[in-house]
Protein backbone atom coordinates (compact mmCIF):
# COMPACT_ATOMS: atom_id res chain seq x y z
CA UNK A 1 0.00 0.00 0.00
CA UNK A 2 2.59 2.29 0.81
CA UNK A 3 4.44 2.23 -2.78
CA UNK A 4 0.81 2.63 -4.26
CA UNK A 5 0.67 5.79 -2.14
CA UNK A 6 3.89 6.95 -3.48
CA UNK A 7 3.38 6.23 -6.62
CA UNK A 8 -0.38 8.09 -6.54
CA UNK A 9 1.27 10.76 -5.10
CA UNK A 10 3.92 11.19 -7.33
CA UNK A 11 1.43 11.55 -9.97
CA UNK A 12 -0.59 14.23 -8.59
CA UNK A 13 2.59 16.03 -7.60
CA UNK A 14 4.61 16.33 -11.16
CA UNK A 15 1.48 17.74 -12.66
CA UNK A 16 0.63 20.16 -9.91
CA UNK A 17 3.93 21.35 -9.10
CA UNK A 18 4.38 22.04 -13.23
CA UNK A 19 0.74 23.10 -13.16
CA UNK A 20 1.14 25.90 -10.55
CA UNK A 21 3.72 27.46 -11.85
CA UNK A 22 2.71 27.89 -15.52
CA UNK A 23 -0.50 29.49 -14.16
CA UNK A 24 1.22 31.78 -11.47
CA UNK A 25 3.40 33.03 -14.37
CA UNK A 26 0.30 33.38 -16.90
CA UNK A 27 -1.79 35.12 -14.07
CA UNK A 28 1.20 37.41 -13.20
CA UNK A 29 2.37 38.44 -16.61
CA UNK A 30 -1.56 39.32 -17.25
CA UNK A 31 -1.53 41.95 -14.39
CA UNK A 32 1.65 43.13 -15.43
CA UNK A 33 0.19 43.64 -18.95
CA UNK A 34 -2.52 45.56 -17.76
CA UNK A 35 0.39 47.77 -15.78
CA UNK A 36 2.58 47.99 -18.46
CA UNK A 37 1.33 51.09 -19.77
CA UNK A 38 1.53 52.62 -16.47
CA UNK A 39 5.14 51.58 -15.32
CA UNK A 40 6.99 51.47 -18.92
CA UNK A 41 9.10 54.35 -19.58
CA UNK A 42 7.95 56.39 -17.29
CA UNK A 43 11.65 56.09 -15.44
CA UNK A 44 10.94 53.45 -12.89
CA UNK A 45 13.81 51.45 -11.91
CA UNK A 46 14.17 47.62 -12.89
CA UNK A 47 14.49 47.13 -8.95
CA UNK A 48 11.21 48.66 -8.21
CA UNK A 49 9.37 46.79 -11.14
CA UNK A 50 10.80 43.36 -9.81
CA UNK A 51 9.51 44.59 -6.52
CA UNK A 52 6.48 45.14 -8.01
CA UNK A 53 6.06 41.80 -10.20
CA UNK A 54 7.46 40.05 -6.48
CA UNK A 55 4.43 41.17 -4.60
CA UNK A 56 1.67 40.19 -7.65
CA UNK A 57 3.52 36.95 -7.90
CA UNK A 58 2.02 36.39 -3.97
CA UNK A 59 -0.92 38.03 -4.04
CA UNK A 60 -2.04 35.62 -6.93
CA UNK A 61 0.18 32.62 -5.62
CA UNK A 62 -3.72 32.05 -3.34
CA UNK A 63 -5.60 31.83 -6.92
CA UNK A 64 -3.16 29.73 -8.50
CA UNK A 65 -3.03 27.44 -6.02
CA UNK A 66 -7.06 25.63 -6.24
CA UNK A 67 -6.48 26.48 -10.27
CA UNK A 68 -3.10 23.73 -10.09
CA UNK A 69 -4.90 21.19 -7.70
CA UNK A 70 -8.01 21.20 -9.93
CA UNK A 71 -5.65 20.64 -12.93
CA UNK A 72 -3.25 18.02 -11.63
CA UNK A 73 -5.91 15.91 -9.96
CA UNK A 74 -8.29 15.53 -13.50
CA UNK A 75 -4.91 15.39 -15.00
CA UNK A 76 -3.47 12.55 -12.46
CA UNK A 77 -6.66 10.69 -12.46
CA UNK A 78 -7.14 10.72 -16.10
CA UNK A 79 -3.78 9.31 -16.79
CA UNK A 80 -3.89 6.30 -14.47
CA UNK A 81 -7.43 5.67 -16.36
CA UNK A 82 -6.36 6.13 -19.34
CA UNK A 83 -3.29 3.65 -19.25
CA UNK A 84 -6.07 1.02 -17.67
CA UNK A 85 -3.72 1.33 -14.69
CA UNK A 86 -6.88 2.46 -12.61
CA UNK A 87 -8.57 -0.76 -13.70
CA UNK A 88 -5.86 -2.89 -12.65
CA UNK A 89 -5.96 -1.27 -9.13
CA UNK A 90 -9.60 -1.72 -8.76
CA UNK A 91 -9.39 -5.67 -9.96
CA UNK A 92 -7.19 -6.04 -7.11
CA UNK A 93 -10.10 -5.13 -4.24
CA UNK A 94 -9.04 -1.78 -4.04
CA UNK A 95 -11.63 1.11 -4.05
CA UNK A 96 -11.37 4.94 -5.66
CA UNK A 97 -11.98 6.09 -2.34
CA UNK A 98 -9.05 4.40 -0.84
CA UNK A 99 -6.55 4.82 -4.05
CA UNK A 100 -7.21 9.20 -3.61
CA UNK A 101 -6.75 8.93 0.38
CA UNK A 102 -3.27 9.83 0.20
CA UNK A 103 -4.52 12.29 -2.51
CA UNK A 104 -7.16 14.30 0.22
CA UNK A 105 -4.66 14.68 3.04
CA UNK A 106 -2.26 16.38 0.93
CA UNK A 107 -5.16 18.57 -0.41
CA UNK A 108 -5.96 19.02 3.26
CA UNK A 109 -2.42 20.05 4.12
CA UNK A 110 -2.56 22.37 0.56
CA UNK A 111 -6.08 24.05 2.02
CA UNK A 112 -4.34 25.18 5.45
CA UNK A 113 -1.15 26.08 3.51
CA UNK A 114 -3.73 28.08 1.39
CA UNK A 115 -5.35 29.64 4.45
CA UNK A 116 -2.14 30.36 6.18
CA UNK A 117 -0.77 32.08 3.11
CA UNK A 118 -3.52 34.36 2.72
CA UNK A 119 -4.20 35.25 6.24
CA UNK A 120 -0.58 36.38 6.63
CA UNK A 121 1.37 36.65 3.13
CA UNK A 122 -1.56 37.88 1.11
CA UNK A 123 -1.88 40.90 3.26
CA UNK A 124 1.69 42.01 3.50
CA UNK A 125 2.13 41.88 -0.06
CA UNK A 126 -1.28 43.53 -0.81
CA UNK A 127 0.02 46.11 1.68
CA UNK A 128 3.68 46.60 -0.13
CA UNK A 129 1.67 46.09 -3.94
CA UNK A 130 -0.98 48.98 -3.50
CA UNK A 131 1.31 51.49 -1.83
CA UNK A 132 4.34 51.19 -4.28
CA UNK A 133 2.08 51.60 -6.82
CA UNK A 134 0.64 54.28 -5.62
CA UNK A 135 3.89 55.99 -4.92
CA UNK A 136 4.49 55.09 -8.83
CA UNK A 137 1.33 57.46 -9.32
CA UNK A 138 2.40 60.00 -7.06
CA UNK A 139 6.77 60.18 -8.42
CA UNK A 140 5.25 60.51 -12.22
CA UNK A 141 1.51 62.39 -11.88
CA UNK A 142 1.18 60.99 -15.36
CA UNK A 143 0.48 57.89 -14.56
CA UNK A 144 -2.17 58.91 -12.46
CA UNK A 145 -4.56 60.28 -15.03
CA UNK A 146 -7.21 58.03 -16.16
CA UNK A 147 -8.70 58.46 -19.34
CA UNK A 148 -12.48 59.52 -18.96
CA UNK A 149 -13.01 60.65 -14.97
CA UNK A 150 -11.76 63.66 -13.40
CA UNK A 151 -8.58 63.00 -12.16
CA UNK A 152 -8.13 64.94 -9.21
CA UNK A 153 -4.64 63.79 -8.13
CA UNK A 154 -2.76 66.41 -8.81
CA UNK A 155 -3.43 69.15 -5.93
CA UNK A 156 -5.82 72.13 -7.21
CA UNK A 157 -6.59 70.51 -10.44
CA UNK A 158 -9.29 68.58 -11.83
CA UNK A 159 -8.42 67.01 -14.79
CA UNK A 160 -10.55 64.92 -17.86
CA UNK A 161 -9.86 63.50 -20.83
CA UNK A 162 -11.25 61.11 -23.48
CA UNK A 163 -7.88 59.25 -24.32
CA UNK A 164 -4.64 58.84 -23.94
CA UNK A 165 -2.61 57.54 -26.82
CA UNK A 166 1.32 57.74 -28.10
CA UNK A 167 4.13 55.82 -27.26
CA UNK A 168 4.86 57.11 -23.83
CA UNK A 169 1.20 57.68 -23.67
CA UNK A 170 1.34 61.52 -22.97
CA UNK A 171 -0.79 62.77 -25.52
CA UNK A 172 -4.65 63.80 -24.33
CA UNK A 173 -7.42 64.23 -26.48
CA UNK A 174 -10.63 66.38 -25.21
CA UNK A 175 -9.26 67.62 -22.45
CA UNK A 176 -11.08 69.92 -19.80
CA UNK A 177 -9.13 70.96 -16.66
CA UNK A 178 -10.48 73.00 -13.91
CA UNK A 179 -8.16 75.28 -11.82
CA UNK A 180 -9.07 75.06 -8.40
CA UNK A 181 -5.76 76.76 -7.06
CA UNK A 182 -7.54 79.56 -5.77
CA UNK A 183 -9.88 78.00 -3.36
CA UNK A 184 -13.46 79.18 -4.60
CA UNK A 185 -14.32 76.18 -6.35
CA UNK A 186 -14.56 75.79 -10.48
CA UNK A 187 -14.14 79.29 -11.49
CA UNK A 188 -11.52 78.54 -13.98
CA UNK A 189 -11.94 76.15 -16.82
CA UNK A 190 -9.91 75.76 -19.95
CA UNK A 191 -11.37 73.04 -22.87
CA UNK A 192 -8.57 71.99 -25.50
CA UNK A 193 -8.87 69.45 -28.50
CA UNK A 194 -5.16 68.06 -27.95
CA UNK A 195 -2.68 68.33 -25.12
CA UNK A 196 0.74 66.87 -24.44
CA UNK A 197 2.03 66.02 -20.82
CA UNK A 198 5.57 66.44 -20.09
CA UNK A 199 8.00 66.66 -17.54
CA UNK A 200 11.86 66.70 -17.08
CA UNK A 201 14.02 64.65 -14.72
CA UNK A 202 14.35 66.38 -12.06
CA UNK A 203 11.87 69.43 -12.21
CA UNK A 204 9.55 70.38 -9.96
CA UNK A 205 7.13 71.28 -12.89
CA UNK A 206 4.62 69.22 -15.08
CA UNK A 207 4.01 70.73 -18.04
CA UNK A 208 0.63 70.59 -19.86
CA UNK A 209 1.00 72.08 -23.69
CA UNK A 210 -2.73 72.38 -25.10
CA UNK A 211 -3.94 73.07 -28.30
CA UNK A 212 -6.78 74.54 -30.45
CA UNK A 213 -8.86 75.65 -26.81
CA UNK A 214 -11.28 77.81 -25.00
CA UNK A 215 -10.21 79.31 -21.73
CA UNK A 216 -13.18 80.40 -19.54
CA UNK A 217 -12.99 82.01 -15.80
CA UNK A 218 -15.42 83.84 -13.34
CA UNK A 219 -14.01 87.36 -11.96
CA UNK A 220 -15.64 86.79 -8.50
CA UNK A 221 -14.26 87.79 -4.93
CA UNK A 222 -14.06 84.47 -2.07
CA UNK A 223 -16.74 85.21 -0.16
CA UNK A 224 -20.22 86.66 -2.59
CA UNK A 225 -23.37 86.09 -2.42
CA UNK A 226 -25.50 83.99 -5.22
CA UNK A 227 -27.01 87.43 -6.53
CA UNK A 228 -23.98 89.59 -6.71
CA UNK A 229 -22.11 86.26 -8.00
CA UNK A 230 -24.21 86.27 -11.12
CA UNK A 231 -23.79 90.18 -11.58
CA UNK A 232 -19.80 89.63 -12.02
CA UNK A 233 -18.29 89.41 -14.92
CA UNK A 234 -16.49 86.86 -16.81
CA UNK A 235 -13.27 86.20 -19.10
CA UNK A 236 -13.61 84.17 -21.89
CA UNK A 237 -11.31 84.09 -24.86
CA UNK A 238 -9.77 81.16 -27.78
CA UNK A 239 -6.36 80.28 -28.20
CA UNK A 240 -4.22 77.87 -30.33
CA UNK A 241 -1.72 76.88 -27.66
CA UNK A 242 -1.51 77.68 -24.33
CA UNK A 243 0.87 76.24 -21.69
CA UNK A 244 0.29 75.17 -17.74
CA UNK A 245 3.19 74.59 -15.47
CA UNK A 246 1.96 72.84 -12.42
CA UNK A 247 3.73 72.80 -9.14
CA UNK A 248 4.38 68.83 -8.58
CA UNK A 249 7.65 69.23 -6.05
CA UNK A 250 5.64 67.54 -3.37
CA UNK A 251 5.54 64.02 -5.26
CA UNK A 252 9.12 64.53 -5.81
CA UNK A 253 9.36 64.55 -1.74
CA UNK A 254 7.68 60.69 -2.06
CA UNK A 255 9.80 57.82 -1.46
CA UNK A 256 8.19 54.20 -3.06
CA UNK A 257 8.83 52.75 0.29
CA UNK A 258 6.57 54.78 1.68
CA UNK A 259 3.27 53.32 2.78
CA UNK A 260 0.27 55.26 3.69
CA UNK A 261 -2.33 53.21 3.27
CA UNK A 262 -3.35 50.68 5.75
CA UNK A 263 -6.64 50.00 6.06
CA UNK A 264 -7.75 48.48 2.55
CA UNK A 265 -9.58 45.08 3.48
CA UNK A 266 -6.90 43.05 1.51
CA UNK A 267 -3.78 44.35 3.68
CA UNK A 268 -5.59 42.56 6.90
CA UNK A 269 -5.48 39.84 8.85
CA UNK A 270 -8.90 37.53 9.77
CA UNK A 271 -8.29 38.77 13.13
CA UNK A 272 -8.10 43.06 12.23
CA UNK A 273 -11.01 42.47 9.94
CA UNK A 274 -12.91 41.35 12.10
CA UNK A 275 -11.63 44.19 14.85
CA UNK A 276 -12.02 46.47 12.25
CA UNK A 277 -15.50 45.35 10.83
CA UNK A 278 -16.91 45.88 14.47
CA UNK A 279 -15.43 49.43 15.60
CA UNK A 280 -16.73 50.14 11.95
CA UNK A 281 -20.68 49.71 12.24
CA UNK A 282 -20.77 50.96 15.35
CA UNK A 283 -19.58 54.22 13.94
CA UNK A 284 -22.06 53.81 10.98
CA UNK A 285 -24.68 52.32 13.74
CA UNK A 286 -24.33 56.11 15.18
CA UNK A 287 -24.03 57.87 11.36
CA UNK A 288 -27.02 56.67 11.22
CA UNK A 289 -28.44 57.70 13.92
CA UNK A 290 -27.38 61.10 13.75
CA UNK A 291 -28.66 61.42 10.28
CA UNK A 292 -32.21 59.79 11.40
CA UNK A 293 -32.25 62.80 13.93
CA UNK A 294 -32.01 65.49 11.75
CA UNK A 295 -34.18 63.95 9.12
CA UNK A 296 -37.20 63.68 12.32
CA UNK A 297 -36.49 67.39 13.31
CA UNK A 298 -36.42 68.36 9.60
CA UNK A 299 -39.81 66.84 8.86
CA UNK A 300 -40.87 67.46 12.10
CA UNK A 301 -42.19 63.97 12.68
CA UNK A 302 -43.14 64.30 16.24
CA UNK A 303 -45.97 66.77 15.36
CA UNK A 304 -47.52 63.95 12.63
CA UNK A 305 -49.74 62.60 15.24
CA UNK A 306 -53.71 61.53 15.23
CA UNK A 307 -55.46 63.66 16.54
CA UNK A 308 -58.19 62.21 19.31
CA UNK A 309 -61.66 62.84 18.00
CA UNK A 310 -62.77 65.00 21.34
CA UNK A 311 -59.89 67.49 19.62
CA UNK A 312 -61.33 67.59 16.53
CA UNK A 313 -62.49 71.23 15.39
CA UNK A 314 -66.29 70.73 13.65
CA UNK A 315 -66.20 73.74 12.06
CA UNK A 316 -62.92 72.18 9.93
CA UNK A 317 -63.62 70.76 6.64
CA UNK A 318 -61.60 67.66 5.91
CA UNK A 319 -59.18 67.11 3.28
CA UNK A 320 -57.66 70.53 5.40
CA UNK A 321 -57.14 71.98 1.40
CA UNK A 322 -60.94 72.27 1.41
CA UNK A 323 -61.01 74.72 4.06
CA UNK A 324 -59.14 77.41 1.67
CA UNK A 325 -59.85 79.48 -0.97
CA UNK A 326 -58.33 78.13 -4.36
CA UNK A 327 -55.19 80.75 -4.08
CA UNK A 328 -53.94 79.54 -0.94
CA UNK A 329 -54.27 76.37 -2.28
CA UNK A 330 -51.88 76.53 -4.57
CA UNK A 331 -50.00 78.21 -2.31
CA UNK A 332 -50.00 75.66 0.13
CA UNK A 333 -49.54 73.16 -2.57
CA UNK A 334 -46.46 75.06 -3.93
CA UNK A 335 -44.51 75.46 -0.35
CA UNK A 336 -45.03 71.79 0.06
CA UNK A 337 -43.49 70.51 -3.23
CA UNK A 338 -40.89 73.23 -2.62
CA UNK A 339 -39.83 71.13 0.92
CA UNK A 340 -40.42 68.01 -0.70
CA UNK A 341 -37.92 68.96 -3.53
CA UNK A 342 -34.83 70.24 -0.83
CA UNK A 343 -35.63 67.14 1.47
CA UNK A 344 -35.07 64.73 -1.60
CA UNK A 345 -32.41 66.57 -3.37
CA UNK A 346 -30.48 66.30 -0.08
CA UNK A 347 -31.22 62.98 0.74
CA UNK A 348 -29.93 61.74 -2.82
CA UNK A 349 -26.96 63.93 -2.43
CA UNK A 350 -26.21 62.00 1.04
CA UNK A 351 -27.02 58.39 -0.38
CA UNK A 352 -23.92 57.89 -1.66
CA UNK A 353 -22.39 58.90 1.49
CA UNK A 354 -24.64 56.07 3.05
CA UNK A 355 -23.97 53.38 0.04
CA UNK A 356 -20.36 54.27 0.06
CA UNK A 357 -20.10 53.83 3.97
CA UNK A 358 -22.39 50.24 3.75
CA UNK A 359 -20.16 48.95 1.00
CA UNK A 360 -16.96 49.63 2.70
CA UNK A 361 -18.43 47.37 5.68
CA UNK A 362 -19.73 44.84 3.40
CA UNK A 363 -16.39 44.47 1.50
CA UNK A 364 -14.69 43.69 5.30
CA UNK A 365 -17.01 41.35 5.81
CA UNK A 366 -17.04 39.58 2.85
CA UNK A 367 -13.11 39.39 3.23
CA UNK A 368 -13.25 37.88 5.96
CA UNK A 369 -15.39 35.03 4.84
CA UNK A 370 -14.03 34.57 1.52
CA UNK A 371 -10.64 33.69 3.09
CA UNK A 372 -11.60 30.86 4.80
CA UNK A 373 -14.24 29.59 1.92
CA UNK A 374 -11.24 30.21 -0.54
CA UNK A 375 -9.07 27.81 1.39
CA UNK A 376 -11.45 25.55 1.36
CA UNK A 377 -12.22 25.67 -2.27
CA UNK A 378 -8.95 23.80 -2.76
CA UNK A 379 -10.79 20.80 -1.44
CA UNK A 380 -13.90 21.30 -3.30
CA UNK A 381 -12.24 21.37 -6.72
CA UNK A 382 -10.33 18.58 -5.82
CA UNK A 383 -13.24 16.79 -4.90
CA UNK A 384 -14.22 17.43 -8.50
CA UNK A 385 -11.08 17.15 -10.56
CA UNK A 386 -10.28 13.52 -9.09
CA UNK A 387 -13.99 12.04 -10.01
CA UNK A 388 -13.72 13.71 -13.00
CA UNK A 389 -10.51 12.31 -14.43
CA UNK A 390 -11.16 8.94 -13.66
CA UNK A 391 -14.78 9.16 -15.27
CA UNK A 392 -13.18 11.32 -18.42
CA UNK A 393 -10.35 8.45 -18.78
CA UNK A 394 -8.33 11.58 -20.61
CA UNK A 395 -4.72 12.45 -18.89
CA UNK A 396 -2.31 15.19 -20.16
CA UNK A 397 -2.75 18.77 -20.91
CA UNK A 398 -5.64 18.46 -23.45
CA UNK A 399 -9.09 17.47 -22.19
CA UNK A 400 -8.31 17.87 -18.76
CA UNK A 401 -6.98 21.60 -19.60
CA UNK A 402 -10.48 22.58 -21.32
CA UNK A 403 -11.97 21.26 -18.24
CA UNK A 404 -10.08 22.47 -15.37
CA UNK A 405 -10.51 25.86 -17.44
CA UNK A 406 -14.20 25.74 -17.50
CA UNK A 407 -14.99 24.48 -14.19
CA UNK A 408 -12.92 27.57 -12.41
CA UNK A 409 -14.43 30.11 -14.92
CA UNK A 410 -17.65 29.47 -13.45
CA UNK A 411 -16.07 29.27 -9.98
CA UNK A 412 -14.62 32.90 -10.75
CA UNK A 413 -18.11 33.84 -12.54
CA UNK A 414 -20.13 32.65 -8.90
CA UNK A 415 -17.16 34.41 -6.69
CA UNK A 416 -17.32 37.48 -8.86
CA UNK A 417 -21.24 37.53 -8.38
CA UNK A 418 -21.09 36.56 -5.11
CA UNK A 419 -18.84 39.49 -4.12
CA UNK A 420 -20.95 41.98 -6.20
CA UNK A 421 -24.03 41.13 -4.59
CA UNK A 422 -22.74 41.13 -1.24
CA UNK A 423 -20.83 44.56 -1.97
CA UNK A 424 -24.05 45.92 -2.60
CA UNK A 425 -25.96 44.51 -0.17
CA UNK A 426 -28.64 42.09 -2.04
CA UNK A 427 -27.06 39.28 -0.03
CA UNK A 428 -25.63 39.12 3.03
CA UNK A 429 -21.64 39.28 2.63
CA UNK A 430 -21.72 35.61 4.59
CA UNK A 431 -23.69 34.19 2.33
CA UNK A 432 -22.16 35.75 -1.02
CA UNK A 433 -18.54 34.95 0.32
CA UNK A 434 -19.06 31.72 0.21
CA UNK A 435 -21.85 31.26 -2.75
CA UNK A 436 -19.45 29.96 -4.71
CA UNK A 437 -17.94 26.91 -2.53
CA UNK A 438 -21.66 26.38 -1.71
CA UNK A 439 -22.86 25.77 -5.40
CA UNK A 440 -19.71 23.53 -6.42
CA UNK A 441 -19.94 21.64 -3.23
CA UNK A 442 -22.80 19.16 -4.43
CA UNK A 443 -21.16 19.09 -7.73
CA UNK A 444 -17.94 17.68 -6.04
CA UNK A 445 -20.39 15.25 -4.34
CA UNK A 446 -22.14 14.32 -7.28
CA UNK A 447 -18.94 13.61 -9.08
CA UNK A 448 -17.63 11.47 -6.61
CA UNK A 449 -20.43 9.15 -5.80
CA UNK A 450 -20.90 8.18 -9.67
CA UNK A 451 -17.21 7.90 -10.23
CA UNK A 452 -16.84 5.62 -6.70
CA UNK A 453 -19.92 3.28 -8.89
CA UNK A 454 -18.28 3.51 -11.82
CA UNK A 455 -20.88 5.48 -13.48
CA UNK A 456 -20.54 8.25 -15.59
CA UNK A 457 -20.97 11.88 -16.00
CA UNK A 458 -24.65 10.80 -17.02
CA UNK A 459 -25.89 7.87 -18.07
CA UNK A 460 -27.38 8.54 -21.93
CA UNK A 461 -29.44 5.43 -21.78
CA UNK A 462 -31.63 5.67 -19.07
CA UNK A 463 -32.04 9.76 -20.18
CA UNK A 464 -33.64 7.87 -23.53
CA UNK A 465 -35.62 5.10 -21.74
CA UNK A 466 -37.53 7.78 -19.72
CA UNK A 467 -38.26 9.55 -23.41
CA UNK A 468 -39.40 6.40 -24.90
CA UNK A 469 -41.51 5.56 -21.34
CA UNK A 470 -42.82 8.67 -21.51
CA UNK A 471 -44.09 8.96 -25.61
CA UNK A 472 -45.25 5.03 -24.76
CA UNK A 473 -47.38 6.52 -22.11
CA UNK A 474 -48.56 8.80 -24.49
CA UNK A 475 -49.40 6.89 -27.19
CA UNK A 476 -52.01 4.58 -24.83
CA UNK A 477 -53.76 7.23 -23.63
Amino acid sequence: MKVLDKYILKSFLQPFLATFFVVLFVLVMQALWLAFDQIAGKGIDLFFILKFLWYLGLILTPTALPIGILLSSIMALGNLSENYEMAAIKSTGISLKRVIKPLIFLTLLLSALNFVFLNNIYPWATLKQKNLYLNMKKKKPALALVPGSFNTEIPGYSIKFEEKYGEEKNLLKNIQIADLTKGRGKIKVITAKKGIISTEPGSKYLTLTLENGKYYEDNIKKIMTPTDRAKMPFSNASFDNYTINIDISSFNDTSLNDEKIKQHHGMLSIKQLDSISKDNKKSYDEYIKGRTNILDKTLEVKNLHKYPDSTINKQISYPILENFVIKNQSIIFDEAIRKIDRIMERNNVRKKGFKDRRKQLNLYDYEFGYRISFSLACLVLFFIGAPLGSIIRKGGFGVPMIFAIIIFVIYFFITQLGKNLAEESAISAQIGSWLATLIMLPLGILLTRRATKGMGIFNIDSVFDKIKKLFQKFSKT
